[in-house]
C-alpha cells in the first residue's frame, strides 16, 4: 500500500485513495481524521508555503510532521525509501496501540502518552506551546486530568487559565519547572504510573482492574499491597 508513495502521486491522487489516506494518517496518529479533506488539503499545500500561517496556527504537532514528511512539490508527492520505511514502522507502532486499547483502554491511552509527549515538548518548545498543545490533545490531555484528579468541569474554563492549572500541577506533583522535562524517562514513568494508579482508584481499589494489573507489571510484580501503598504515595 504504502509503495504507491515512492512514485509521483499528485495531492488529488493521494487524497482519492482511501486506503492509503488511512494508512497515512493512521502513521502519524491522526486515524479517523481521513473525513476531514479539506483540512487534510489545506495542511499539504500550505506546508511549503513560507507565507503560510496555518500550521503554526493549528499548533498541532502531528499534523505538522504528517504534512512536512508529505511536502508535495509542485502538486506532487513523492517520497524515499528511508521516508517510506519510518511511515510503514509508525503505522505498525500505532496499529498495535490502537489493538490494545480495544482490549484496554487505560493501555491504550498510557501508551499513547508515551509516545507523543516527546513530540509535544521537542523543537525547543516554550511552556505555553507544550501547554497549549497538551490542551489540545484529548487522549494526552485525558492522562493528565485523571493523573491529576482535576474535575470535568476545567474544559469549560478559559484556556488560559486552565493551562495554567495543568502548570501549576506539573510544577508541584513532579517536582519540574522546565515542561521540556515532561519528556524524560523518569518523569514520563512518574506520570503514567500517578495516572494508572488513579484509575484504578476510581474504578474501585478493591477490583484487581487492568489498571492495577499495568501498574503491577511496571513495578516489577510487585503485590496487591505493594500495589496499595504505590497509589498512596503517588497520591502524597
Amino acid at each position: 500500500m504504502l509503495e504507491k508513495l515512492s512514485h509521483r502521486l499528485t495531492v488529488d491522487e493521494f487524497m482519492s485513495d482511501r486506503r492509503l489516506l488511512r494508512v497515512t494518517m493512521t502513521a502519524f496518529g491522526l486515524g479517523g481524521e481521513e473525513w476531514k479533506g479539506g483540512f487534510i488539503r489545506k495542511a499539504l499545500e500550505e506546508v511549503g508555503d513560507p507565507e503560510s500561517t496555518f500550521l503554526a496556527r493549528l499548533n498541532n504537532t502531528k499534523y505538522t510532521k504528517f504534512a512536512e514528511a508529505l511536502a508535495p512539490i509542485d502538486g506532487s508527492i513523492i517520497m524515499s525509501s528511508g521516508e517510506l520505511a519510518k511511515i510503514a514502522v509508525n503505522f505498525e507502532a500505532q496499529s498495535f496501540r490502537t489493538a490494545v486499547g480495544e482490549v484496554d483502554d487505560s493501555m491504550r491511552l498510557a501508551l499513547n502518552f508515551q509516545a507523543e509527549i516527546p513530540e509535544m515538548t521537542g523543537n525547543d518548545a516554550s511552556d505555553k506551546t507544550i501547554l497549549y498543545r497538551i490542551l489540545g490533545d484529548v487522549p494526552v490531555r485525558t492522562v493528565f486530568e485523571t493523573a491529576f484528579s482535576l474535575p470535568q468541569g476545567i474544559s469549560s474554563l478559559d484556556l488560559d487559565r486552565q493551562a495554567d492549572i495543568f502548570k501549576e500541577k506539573i510544577t508541584s506533583v513532579l517536582g519540574i519547572n522546565d515542561l521540556s522535562e515532561l519528556a524524560e524517562p523518569d518523569v514520563t514513568e512518574k506520570l503514567i504510573h500517578r495516572y494508572l494508579a488513579m484509575e484504578t482508584i476510581e474504578k474501585g481499589s478493591t477490583s484487581y482492574s487492568s489498571a492495577s494489573a499495568a501498574l503491577t507489571l511496571l513495578g516489577n510484580g510487585v503485590g496487591s499491597q505493594a500495589s496499595q501503598n504505590l497509589f498512596i504515595s503517588l497520591l502524597m
